[in-house]
């Protein structure tokens, strides 16, 4: 009896162990404000794209007038406001064409709410090119919910565009949505995708619909951190907490953790919409300020690997996305002559390896790895103590 209850304890032991490593978060500095050159109006529910260039908004989300416009990166707090998002925008109001999202190949999702409720796949598709949307239409599947006030309200497209990650959305005489609730749903190919069978084991720790309302879904382009916002279900009141949170995991079929809430903010103050770059260095969100809609920075200041608080390291690879070859540095507090860099595809197979040596970088010739998305991993010991996410051009 002794010897089985020492296996119990180790058992909860192990399982406390595991769990409590799914649960290193992710944390950011200071708030930065982010200028777009020459505009002149709201921006809200910011995306930015995987090779950073670009940074898609719509205008304040009204449902009268709302359109998707974009701005191109000069530096990562510095924009140049552009104009529409030629394709994407309905000529008549009322209407609303709102919450752009797009994978690493340039395929486009939006929001919006053209023929509703005549026609219920409110969510669209497109590629997009030099502030061009074309080949457009709806994206179909069993994540809709084909009843009245039901709607796709955000969404969130992984790096490779396999995976959806939805929050249906209820209105009625609610203030804002009634109710919610996330799933996820894979690609059948670009105007089908259906909910794959164990999304709600994968987001059981972050789909309380009977006491909150989730929106304004991210995942990061490693597929190991979910972004959204969420408040208590209920009457909303000026002392409403509106929480922008994450939950993460090890690795890309593992169930999320339970959420971390990185930013409080209030209706009056409301923080929402946190979308990141590729490498998850930059996370961007807009907030309201003097009653107009802005978008806001934090720089990532720790990583989800990274537990040992003696081993600062963090890897620099540019340029990210690349074809040819890819320069990797490490930067670090400590000698890194232990340490292991891989490359690996989405399936988790390592199609690179190279051992540090006291070096603390090195050029990948990439051209022969077929495009997509990768991670990089730095491990120790057989340990992985940091990552980053990159994409290789397709050939």
């Amino acid at each position: 009896m002794k010897i089985y209850k020492f296996l119990i304890v180790l058992t909860l032991f192990l399982v406390t162990a595991i769990q409590t490593k799914a649960q290193t978060y992710p944390t950011f500095g200071p708030e930065k404000d982010v200028t777009i050159i020459g505009l002149t109006f709201d921006a809200m529910e910011p995306y930015i794209s995987y090779d950073g260039n670009y940074l898609f908004f719509n205008n304040l989300n009204d449902g009268i007038n709302t359109r998707l416009y974009y701005a191109t990166k000069i530096d990562d707090s510095t924009f140049t406001f552009i104009g529409e998002l030629n394709g994407t925008n309905q000529a008549t109001p009322p209407h609303l064409d709102a919450v752009a999202d797009m994978d690493s190949t340039g395929y486009f999702l939006w929001t919006s709410t053209r023929d509703y409720p005549a026609i219920f796949d409110n969510l669209h598709h497109g590629s997009f090119s030099s502030g061009n949307v074309t080949n457009i239409g709806r994206v179909h599947g069993d994540f809709n919910i084909y009843a009245p006030g039901w709607l796709i309200m955000d969404h969130g497209i992984s790096a490779d565009g396999q995976y959806l990650y939805v929050n249906n959305a209820y209105f009625d005489t609610c203030q804002g949505p009634c109710a919610t609730y996330m799933q996820i749903a894979q690609k059948v190919n670009d105007s089908v995708f259906n909910v794959i069978p164990n999304s709600t084991g994968i987001l059981q720790n972050n789909n309380d619909s009977a006491n909150y309302i989730y929106y304004a879904s991210c995942i990061t382009a490693d597929d190991l951190e979910l972004y959204y916002t969420r408040f208590p279900r209920g009457p909303v009141t000026l002392s409403t907490p509106i929480e922008t949170c994450v939950a993460v995991r090890n690795t890309p079929t593992d169930t999320f953790s339970a959420p971390s809430i990185i930013m409080s903010s209030n209706p009056t103050d409301i923080i929402e919409a946190p979308t990141l770059t590729a490498d998850k260095s930059v996370m961007y969100y807009h907030r309201k300020e003097s009653g107009t809609h802005v978008i806001k920075m934090r720089y990532r200041t720790s990583w989800l690997q990274s537990e040992d608080p003696g081993q600062l390291l963090t890897i620099r690879a540019f340029p990210n996305p690349s074809n040819n070859f890819l320069r990797v540095v490490v930067d670090s507090n400590q000698p890194t002559a232990d340490l292991v860099l891989k490359l690996q595809d989405i399936t988790g197979k390592t199609v690179y390896t190279y051992l540090f040596q006291g070096s603390d970088q090195v050029e990948i010739d990439i051209s022969g790895i077929p495009g997509g998305q990768y991670l990089l991993l730095i491990e120790s010991n057989n340990d992985i103590i940091q990552s980053k996410s990159i994409i290789i051009a397709s050939k």
